[in-house]
């Protein structure tokens, strides 16, 4: 805080407790003018409610003045009055860094525990899931939400499909989480509105989906630009991110409309990285949850 706004916060603080202070001082002491009948005269429904003046009860000054001390000692004790620190030298910042010091050593014994086993091997460990599923709501459940589902609007994948754009195993996860990943589709709209609309009639058809057979012989042939990321076959390439087309999942909608935007207009995907924001510790428990949540029908079959 600068010396400006350290010395207005100061006055803010003398202002305020100053006038407070003078009006529980003045108060048991102010003489109000009364009627014979200890009223001060002001009547309401048509002189049936009568206003009474009465001295404040001693309770309620004691416990004011007990207050008064109490906010008095605050002030010397802690941060509050401008840029005075206190006699405590208590702050927000050292209060959180306690908090955060002892919750790690209360998991350290667990973390080492997790570290001892792989992605795949701590997906059906319950204390591990159970954290992963904090780390998940905390960090990811704003794009993937919180059942993991994924959200078409935003192109973030769902997980609990076990398709994989960047690979499933434990390594290709926490490489994900870890790193981060950018996708770029590029858009094709040189190619002409009516071939992007025979593009999207033969994609289609790689999924065996409702489509336009002559419009998708048609595009048959243009699929051979997009053959290098996706392949021949149409069933992508997770080096590159590409996705597959032949699965009946969409990350951006598999509707006509939206096979036809993304062929036209292309797309862009970004997973940020979390290695700055978590440790090496919690990417590895959160790959593990990720994990499970794409093999939860082979783990009840195990069960």
């Amino acid at each position: 805080m600068s010396t400006g706004w350290s010395f207005w916060v100061m006055f803010l603080v003398v202002l305020n407790m100053g006038i407070t202070f003078f009006l529980y001082l003045w108060g048991p002491r102010a003489k109000i003018p009364t009627l014979p009948d200890g009223t001060s005269g002001h009547v309401w429904a048509h002189g049936v409610l009568r206003e009474g003046v009465r001295p404040l009860p001693m309770w309620w000054v004691l416990f004011s003045g007990a207050m008064f001390v109490a906010g008095f000692v605050y002030l010397a004790l802690f941060p509050g009055f401008g840029n005075f620190k206190g006699a405590l030298g208590w702050t927000s910042h050292g209060e959180l860094a306690r908090h955060v010091a002892a919750n790690r050593a209360e998991l350290a014994p667990l973390m080492d525990r997790f570290k001892l086993y792989s992605v795949e091997q701590l997906a059906s460990d319950p204390d591990a899931l159970q954290m992963g599923k904090v780390l998940f709501e905390d960090n990811c459940a704003a794009c993937h939400q919180r059942s993991a589902k994924g959200n078409v609007a935003l192109g973030a994948p769902d997980l609990t499909d076990n398709d994989w754009l960047y690979g499933g195993s434990g390594s290709d996860i926490t490489t994900s989480i870890h790193d981060g990943r950018s996708g770029v589709m590029p858009p094709w709209a040189s190619l002409g509105a009516d071939n992007v609309k025979n593009l999207a009639q033969y994609v289609l058809s790689l999924s065996g989906s409702p489509h336009d057979a002559a419009r998708a012989a048609a595009g048959q042939p243009l699929f051979a630009t997009c053959a290098a990321c996706h392949g021949a076959d149409g069933k992508g390439n997770q080096a590159l991110g590409a996705p597959n087309l032949t699965d009946h999942i969409w990350l951006h909608g598999g509707s006509v409309a939206d096979i036809e935007k993304t062929i036209g207009e292309g797309r862009q995907g970004h997973m940020p990285a979390w290695s700055p924001r978590l440790s090496d510790e919690q990417i590895h428990v959160l790959a593990a949850y990720v994990y499970h949540q794409s093999h939860q029908t082979s783990d009840a079959s195990r069960q």
